[in-house]
This record gives C-alpha cells, structure tokens and sequence, in this order.
C-alpha cells in the first residue's frame, strides 16, 4: 500500500534512541511496564489485519469478522482513512457504523485500533478551506482525490484536525474494545510553501536562534551578500535554485521534520486526555534514516513501521532474489525502531502482491511467512498486515490481501499469515520470555551511531555523486549481520558502555563534546570504529578554523592531511593485506602518528603508500579509522573481522542473507539467499519449527540449553 522509502534489544534494555530533531516537550515513554500490560511477553506477538468496513457491504461485514478470527488474527485496524464517512459535512460526525463494526470485531474477540483518518481529509474541507492543501515550491497546490495532500504547516488544517480527533476520542477513549491509536498514516514531511509555512518558519528559526545575528553566523550569511537584518526577511528557500544558501536548506528541513513531529504529538496529548494510559498510542512510519521526523514525536508510546519487500525495486540475492526481497530492509527496521523507545511493532507488513511498483512480481512461495518471522526476530511485540479484503477499486486495485477478490477465499499470503499464527500459538507453551540471550550473542553487540543532521547535511552537499550514506553504512551493517552480531542504531547521550563495538559512520557534524564522549568510551574499554567524512564539520555545518579535520587527530591518533574524490569510470585502489579494493566515493589520505598502525594503503596513484585505515590503542581500548569507502565494502568487512578477533570476541562466518537472531529464549534462523543453509545447531537444541537445512526463504526456530549458541 505504500510505494515510497529510502534510506534507512531484546538483548540490552535501554539501549539509546537514533539522534533525531527532539524539538519538543517530552513525556516519558509508557515503560516497560506498561508494554508488558499491553503486550504479555508470554504473548510472544501477537498478529492483526486492516480491514475498511466503509469499503464493504454492512451485510458482509460480520462474515469477515468471523472469518478472520477463524484464521487466528487477535486485532483489526479501522478508520485510516475514513474523515468523509466519520465526518460527513462540518461539525456533523457520524460514528454509528463505526459503532457497529466495533461491536461485531469485540463478539469475534479482535481487538481494535483506531487510526486517526488526518491523511484524507474529505472534499468539503478543502473545498471550503483550500488553504490546508499543501502547495509545492513552484507554486503548484495539491488537490482532493489523493492522500497526504494536507499541509502540517496549514495553522487551521492542524488545529481543525484535533477536532475530529476529539470527537473520536471522547467516543472511544475508555472502551476497552479499543486497545490502542495509530497517528495518521505514514506520516511524511511536507515542504510546504503554502501561506502559512514562511511565518510558522521565521518563528521556528526565532526560536532556534534567538537574534538575527546567531542566525547570521550559523548560515554564514556574509558569504554572496546574504546578510539579513530581521527574521522578517526571511524567505522559504528555494531549493531547486542553484546556489541557494546550504545552512538555510538545511534549518528548513528541520523545520519541516519538527512539522510533522508536532502536528502527531498534538493529536496524541489530545487522545490521552480522554484515554489516559488505557490506550496505547504509535505512528506508522515508512523507514527512512535520512529525515529527522521518524521517531521524534515524544508522545508516542512507541513507534512502528511500515514494510513492504517485494515491488520491482530490489533485487536481492540470486537471479530469483527479487521475489523474496533485500534481506537488510526488515533486519534493519527492526534495529532502528526497537531503541528508539524501547519496543516496537510492525503496522503493515506485505500480505502478497502489491499493485504500485513499476513491476509487481508474486512474492517466492514462503516470502511472507519468512518476513513475519523476521520482524518477530528483531524482538517485535506485534504485526499486522494491509489489508484483509483486497480491493476492488481506487488507487490500489490488484493488491492483494489476506483474501482475495470474493471476500472469502485466503491467498497464498493469507494462508501463510495463518500458519505463522499457528506456529506462534504453539511456540507460546515453549518460549522462555526474560531468558538471557546467549553470551556469545551479547558479546558481539555492536551500536551504530547515526545522526540524521549529518546524513541531510550530506546530502545536500555530497560532493561526488558517488557517494550514498545509505550505501555507506550498510556496508558495516551487513558484514555485523554476518558475524551474527546484535545491533542497535543508537543516539548522541546513549549509555555507549553497553556496546562493546561501535561504528561511527560519516558523522560529519560533531563538537568537542561528542569528541571526548567517544574518546571516553574507548579509553574504558571500547573498541570504537570511525569513518570517513566523520568530524570535519561543525554543529553548524561549517568546516573548522583549523587544519583539515584536526580536531579529531588527537583522537584517531593520525593527522587526515587531504581527501580524493575519483572519477567512476576510473576508481582508485586500497590495499590490506594481500587483498585490494576499488573505491571510488570518497578516499582520506592520512599521515599517521607515532604508536598508530596501518592497516590499509593506496595504491595506483600519485598518492601511492598513503595510509588509508589506521588503528591505535586508546586507553582500554581501541580507535579505527577507516578513511575510504570501497565499492563492494569488502574493506570494511575485513576491518570489522580484525577488530573483532583482536578483541577477542567470537564471531560466526553466515552467508550472505542468512540472519541469526535470538528473543525470549528462542534462536531464529531466516534465509533470504537462493542458497541452502544448514544450519549447526548444538548438542541439546529441540527444533520448534522447520527444518536445519535451511533452503530459500525458509525459517528455522528452535530453543537451546540457555547460553549455547551454534557455530556456523
């Protein structure tokens, strides 16, 4: 159901959140207690469907009920996308069918949650109020007849939604038919240029900034005469203008991410006055690690994502691999989300074929069953899927659901959905919720410390067009995964202590602070892994009144005396060891100081020699420099393996798309390759469900003596 998406534990509690714009008042996260009573870890997981009473016949309606609780589904997801039948004509609400559908979901025993419908607004609104349609930076408004075509930085379209929201609220607030919210729907950023934005951003930036002149100094407005005298003067910038300035793009991204951030959290205090903490409350977010908005509405409980992995766009592994999907998507989400307030939950997961890729292939036979049990992996404590009946009409026809076009007959992905239910049900007799997870597992826990501010700042001034911070990162990423390595992508002020590994990658814009935290971290023991692109910038984005990247010399123990950016069609060499790598993005020439070791140098050019990767002690620890970015992240690997091993921490050799994971006494095998895998379990282990010899998008689960991991 949705098409757009880019980049970007269970076994340390607490584990820190990704940095992100946290521009607004916190409360406190609902704890773990309060998971526990909404989520029973005895539960395991637990399994819904979306389901659109307004699309169906109100005859039909209680056959799907039945119909689904018959396949096993504990909750139903209404009113996404429904304000024109809730909301009918201005201030008449009409909650009868609603009512109705309630009713018949609790006397089959599904749960509910409710989505606030903020994505539709119905025609009457913007036909009357035409100025909370959002308006594109050539002046193009959008118009009914779509979704998310509404402006968060429309001052009436955000203070007119809390009315419905009130009204919905009020109704269903205290009934316990009702467990829990979901904000909207995949919730975006706007770049709105409509007649609100310029003067809710001139507020924005008062609010940042204080006085012009701090403004001044933090876009370097001297340079090309851009010198403003008052927040007045301050336009939306032009972003498809060349030359507009970096620092102001960025503020406005901010902006705009802090936008949407608000306009959930306004909703969510206004569904907790009349529900109080008897309700839970989360947005579905699509997964993207280069905006700042995902996960930064402090009034969520929890956060959830949207996944979909089969839609023409990956390839995956084998001549097949696009039927069954690029194995770090889910992998990924799942340790994005999980630290972010310490549990998560997947609100759409693909139920079978979708309708809006460019090519829209089956899924492989086992694909939706191996993607269930991967979110359950990553430590979820619910998913759901779109949508139980497929439609038949709009924007989505020929998406499949839960059941097919007659309503009744389950697909290949409905029947899949039903035997991952199953199998859980029976799992929940034999899990071991609160076991610790295998030592040898918890020793490899690895953070990754992203920080959204550098990936944008990136972004708009990446130059080479070969470079990808997404790319960039995953190249760490899967070469963890294949150590089978926990991970957990972590926020500036997380307790770092608790990761013996962490991987800093491109943080570009740092401060003397966050260089003596990580300078902290590895002289207590850590082993600290930094990238390049990492310290030469500023908070503020500018580079340093110093020598190239200096200050972080003193940490990295190696002056960074300059840095190449090669041709594509003519990439560069690096060596380590008997092996070379090409790479052709971005290339750190470095000069090391005495007591720091190469590991890796160019080669074929007129830097020739030149230090590339360096390594030094640093305290109890260590610090890795690792100042290129090779094509294939073959390098990276390599680098990752030495560490480990120096360090003396055991690591497994897993092919490329096998994961090992481990939750609640249980280990998980998946495998996304078009490879067999059999999988070594070890003397003791009971296999729950399928098979150790692991084929193409199967799944294996078994439970362990406590403590034991298997060898791969």
């Amino acid at each position: 159901m949705r098409p757009r998406g880019t980049i970007a534990r269970r076994l340390l509690p607490g584990a820190g959140v990704l940095l992100l714009a946290w521009l607004v008042v916190a409360r406190p996260p609902i704890g773990a207690q309060s998971f526990e009573r909404f989520f029973p870890a005895r539960d395991l997981t637990t399994v819904g469907v979306y389901y659109y009473p307004e699309h169906w016949d109100p005859a039909q309606w209680e056959r799907d009920f039945r119909n689904m609780a018959a396949m096993g589904f504990e909750f139903t997801h209404f009113a996404e996308f429904a304000w024109a039948q809730l909301e009918p004509e201005e201030g008449r609400y009409d909650f009868a069918w609603l009512d109705r559908a309630i009713g018949l979901a609790a006397r089959y025993r599904l749960k509910v949650v409710l989505c606030t419908s903020t994505a539709t607004p119905p025609v009457w609104l913007v036909r009357k109020y035409p100025e909370v349609l959002a308006t594109d930076e050539d002046g193009t408004r959008m118009d009914h007849g779509s979704r998310q075509h509404a402006s968060f930085s429309s001052a009436f379209y955000r203070e007119y939604s809390l009315k419905l929201i009130e009204q919905l609220a009020r109704r269903y607030g205290s009934d316990e038919r009702v467990v829990g919210w979901q904000l909207d729907n995949e919730p975006r950023r706007f770049l709105d240029y409509g007649k609100d934005a310029p003067g809710r951003f001139r507020g924005w930036l008062e609010k940042r900034y204080g006085t012009i002149d701090a403004l001044n100094d933090a876009w370097g407005s001297a340079f090309w005469s851009g010198t403003y005298t008052s927040f007045g003067q301050v336009n939306l910038p032009l972003h498809r203008q060349w030359g507009t300035n970096l620092h102001q793009r960025l503020d406005h991204l901010r902006f705009a991410d802090d936008e949407t951030a608000t306009f959930l959290d306004g909703q969510a205090r206004v569904i907790r006055k009349h529900a109080g903490g008897k309700q839970w409350i989360t947005s579905n977010y699509i997964p993207m690690y280069d905006v700042g908005y995902v996960g930064a509405s402090r009034e969520l409980d929890y956060d959830s994502y949207t996944r979909y992995m089969v839609y023409g766009g990956d390839r995956g592994l084998g001549p097949r691999g696009y039927r069954v999907g690029e194995y770090t998507r889910i992998a990924m989400a799942n340790d994005f989300f999980r630290p972010l307030k310490g549990m998560y939950g997947v609100m759409e997961l693909q139920p079978g074929q979708v309708n809006w890729g460019a090519i829209n292939p089956q899924p492989l036979p086992g694909a939706v069953r191996l993607w269930l049990w991967h979110v359950f992996a990553g430590g979820s404590r619910f998913v759901c899927t779109y949508r139980y009946r497929a439609p038949l009409y709009g924007f989505e026809a020929f998406h499949a659901g839960i059941v097919g076009t007659d309503g009744v007959t389950p697909t290949a992905g409905g029947r899949e959905y039903a035997q991952f239910i199953g199998e859980v049900r029976r799992l929940r007799e034999r899990a071991d919720p609160g076991a610790p997870v295998p030592a040898a597992y918890a020793r490899r826990a690895t953070g990754i410390l992203l920080d959204t501010d550098s990936i944008q700042a990136i972004a708009l001034n990446r130059q080479t067009t070969e470079w990808n911070t997404e790319s960039h990162v995953l190249k760490y990423y899967r070469a963890l995964k294949s150590f089978g390595a926990p991970v957990d992508f972590v926020r500036e002020g997380a307790d770092l202590a608790r990761y013996p590994v962490l991987v800093v990658p491109a943080h570009q814009m740092v401060d003397e602070g966050l260089i003596a935290a990580l300078a902290r971290y590895a002289e207590q023991g850590g082993t600290l892994v930094l990238t390049c692109r990492t310290g030469l910038q500023d908070r503020r984005g500018h580079l340093w009144e110093a020598k190239f990247y200096e200050p972080m010399w003193k940490l990295i123990g190696a002056e960074v005396e300059s840095y190449d950016l090669p041709m594509p069609h003519a990439p560069n060499v690096v060596r380590f060891g008997a092996q070379a790598f090409e790479w052709s993005s971005w290339g750190d020439l470095l000069k090391p100081w005495p007591g720091t070791d190469t590991w890796a140098t160019h080669e074929g050019d007129f830097y020739a020699g030149t230090p590339a990767v360096v390594s030094r002690k640093l305290g109890q620890g260590t610090v890795t420099w690792v100042g290129v970015d090779t094509r294939s992240g073959g390098l990276e690997k390599l680098v990752l393996a030495r560490l480990f091993g120096e360090r003396g921490i055991g690591i497994e050799a897993y092919p490329e798309g096998v994961l090992v994971e481990y939750r609640d006494g249980l280990g998980v095998a998946l495998n996304y390759s078009d490879q067999e895998f059999v999988v070594p379990l070890p003397a003791g282990a009971e296999v729950l469900v399928g098979d150790t010899k692991l084929r193409p998008a199967g799944v294996l689960v078994w439970k362990s003596p406590r403590g034991v991991v298997p060898k791969a």
